[in-house]
């Protein structure tokens, strides 16, 4: 009889999987340029595009060939605030914010330090603070410019607009990281704060993106979904589990072995997505019951090839590429046609 051999169930490239802390994803990014690096958008969901295909090496080079993609929403991103950061005993901490005059009512939504204070508790705090010797420095960009020796690097702080395509009211809150020395760092971030990032100021078409976005959350989930182990026979006592989880000596239970847990609502990270198209002609997408599950594309639009991870209204954040791009595949001249059903 010969012996029986199978790979191993599940992919062990995560481990823990575990649920998100939050919701709205961060990205580090670097570059040479003084503007900024990365941004915040939304899913809205997937579609099929449509042109010839570039790569020679391909069988279907010069072709008309579709391909699915992903239409994201782009609303303006909102600079509130400037914050630096200065060296640790171990890395960077960071050492204040320096905020705009004016802010949107709507981040008061998610920053309670924003919020009106009544008169009774207005009072309570002069009380407290003349009792205190200590008062807390207040920073502005002039400040920064003071101890621009002590710091490393600056970052803008940033909100979605969400309510200029009727998503939603509660903004999402992220930094974004700027490229460039320190100085020059400074010197935009002087200029664009209380200004909004628009997308075509941070990518233009034909870059290839990193994604990252929290996945669809799907609870608690036993090992045949979660990992996709071999159901038991039908004469077992119990089907959906491991067989053995570990022997009685040593007592133990490897971290290799599938154990039921969380699936989904993890970070996760795609990179060297293709961005063939930014428009704002919402018509090119919209069909007339628009997307499931989000609706239809209001404002500034990006098409990407293949999927991003997450639900549709997701907020997901880009950079550009930091890994060498692979040439094989399909490579799209241009869109020639967005397939709406």
């Amino acid at each position: 009889m010969s012996e029986y051999n199978a790979p191993r169930r599940g992919s062990m490239a995560y481990y823990p999987r575990v649920r998100s802390k939050k919701e709205t994803p961060s990205m580090k990014a670097s570059g040479k340029e003084a503007k900024a690096l990365n941004f915040l958008c939304y899913k809205a969901g997937m579609t099929q595009i449509m042109g010839k295909n570039k790569h020679k090496g391909s069988p279907s080079f010069g072709h008309e060939v579709v391909l699915p993609a992903t239409i994201i929403e782009c609303p303006p991103l909102k600079v509130f605030g400037v914050r630096a950061y200065t060296k640790a005993e171990i890395g960077v901490v960071p050492l204040s914010d320096a905020l705009a005059e004016n802010v949107d009512n709507e981040i008061m939504r998610k920053i309670n330090n924003f919020k009106k204070k009544s008169q009774k508790n207005k009072d309570k705090k002069e009380n407290t603070e003349k009792k205190s010797t200590k008062e807390k420095k207040i920073y502005e960009i002039a400040d920064f410019e003071k101890e621009i020796n002590d710091i490393e690097y600056f970052t803008l702080l940033i909100h979605t607009q969400p309510k200029k395509i009727s998503l939603k009211k509660t903004p999402d809150i992220s930094e974004v990281f700027i490229g460039g020395k320190k100085e020059e760092q400074l010197n935009y971030a002087k200029q664009i704060l209380g200004k909004e990032i628009n997308f075509d100021e941070v990518f233009s078409e034909g870059d290839f993106l990193d994604i990252k976005a929290v996945t669809t959350g799907k609870g608690i989930q036993g090992v045949v979904k979660r990992f996709n182990v071999r159901m038991l026979r039908p004469k077992a006592k119990t089907r959906r589990v491991v067989g053995s989880i570990s022997p009685w000596h040593p007592t133990t239970v490897m971290f290799t072995v599938a154990r039921p847990g969380q699936m989904g609502y993890q970070n996760r990270t795609e990179y060297n997505k293709k961005l063939v198209k930014i428009s704002d002609k919402t018509e090119e997408v919209n069909s007339k019951s628009g997307f499931s599950g989000y609706g239809h594309v209001q404002g500034k639009f990006a098409v990407i090839v293949g999927s991003i991870p997450g639900p549709s209204k997701r907020c997901i954040a880009l950079r550009k590429g930091i890994r060498p791009v692979q040439k094989r595949g399909i490579h799209l001249e241009a869109v020639e046609k967005i397939l709406v059903k």
